[in-house]
């Protein structure tokens, strides 16, 4: 639905916008900017800071072509390795194809001063447009952003006031409805595991929604396990080992993801572990790898194909030419073999 508010019509700035912030003439910004000529540190510093306020970006397109755009729209996503993202690039791709825009992907590992870089090398050849995952950034990243000039599209996330549009689902509202659903089936003594925390701003959403809806009923988590690397079958393992040999009388664990998730469900059922009558579990992204475990974790669909239609929809202009549309998916929770069965 669009924002009622939508934000002013796109502009891109120039280096008359630097000199003016800087009080240095044009030549000496592009000069500065292209690190040629002699230029003394204190004013090279100046027309720096004045840039980075504004979210200026220099034009790498040469020449003739200086005043135009490429036909490629940036797409800056945290990680390949995680298994969300190739879907969500399968689902821009795909909306793409018959468009003329090609995406070219970016990827900032999680850390907030790779992604200022990725958006800044992405906007100096002037995309047509740009999807980012995540709608938590810098304050440098959300200055180029908002002074992009293209369609900007966050997405995975809703929880939050976008720069331009924004594409995805609730997190607090997922972590909510998995703990009303684990509360249901008699679960009182709760851990949450998680990976890429506390940079993974969505799980983190996950983790306040869930223990939201504990509070709610008198509950509080029993035990938590954070990993600041990757998800992996292996780290799972590992996580659900730690915190069980931590607090032996858990009945339930929320992991962060389906991939720790999975890898908790093996290392219990290898250890002869009642899964789900003495100990529950439950992962999020509905992931299709783990299809071919002994027993279905549960999960919560993500909607991940989906975001990167919409979000692809906006950029190539098929959702309408106003900015400020935000799109607000519905994942699907599943309870798999892994949560008990109410009456």
């Amino acid at each position: 639905m669009p924002l009622t508010s939508p934000p002013p019509k796109r502009r891109t700035l120039t280096l008359r916008d630097v000199s003016e912030a800087s009080g240095v003439s044009e030549m000496t910004v592009s000069r500065v900017l292209r690190n040629r000529g002699e230029v003394s540190a204190a004013t090279r510093a100046r027309v720096l800071q004045a840039a980075k306020a504004l979210g200026y970006v220099p034009n790498r397109i040469a020449g003739g072509l200086a005043s135009q755009r490429v036909n490629l729209v940036g797409v800056i996503i945290p990680s390949l390795s995680n298994m969300v993202f190739p879907e969500v690039l399968r689902g821009i791709s795909d909306e793409l194809e018959d468009t003329g825009l090609q995406p070219v992907v970016g990827v900032t590992n999680y850390l907030p001063e790779r992604e200022d870089r990725v958006i800044y090398e992405m906007l100096s050849w002037r995309p047509s447009g740009l999807i980012v995952a995540g709608i938590e950034h810098s304050d440098a990243a959300r200055a180029m952003l908002a002074n992009a000039g293209v369609p900007v599209v966050e997405i995975m996330d809703v929880d939050g006031t976008p720069v331009d549009s924004m594409v995805g689902i609730s997190h607090l509202r997922a972590g909510r409805e998995m703990a009303k659903a684990i509360l249901a089936a008699g679960y009182r003594r709760i851990a949450f595991l998680g990976t890429q925390m506390p940079n993974d701003h969505r799980a983190r959403k996950r983790m306040q929604g869930f223990e939201a809806a504990l509070a709610e009923a008198g509950l509080e988590l029993a035990d938590r396990e954070f990993y600041s690397g990757g998800s992996a079958l292996l780290k799972g393992r590992e996580m659900t080992e730690a915190v069980l040999k931590r607090s032996p009388d858990l009945d339930f664990i929320y992991y962060s993801n389906d991939m720790i998730g999975g890898g908790g469900l093996l290392w219990c059922l290898e250890r002869g572990i009642d899964v789900p009558g003495q100990l529950g579990l439950a992962g999020f992204n509905g992931v299709e790898l783990l299809d071919g475990l002994p027993c279905r974790l549960a999960t919560m669909d993500a909607c991940r194909i989906e975001i990167g239609r919409g979000a692809a929809e906006i950029v190539a202009g098929k959702a309408g030419d106003a900015p400020g549309i935000t799109i607000e998916l519905t994942p699907r929770l599943d309870l798999g073999d892994t949560v008990r069965k109410t009456a």
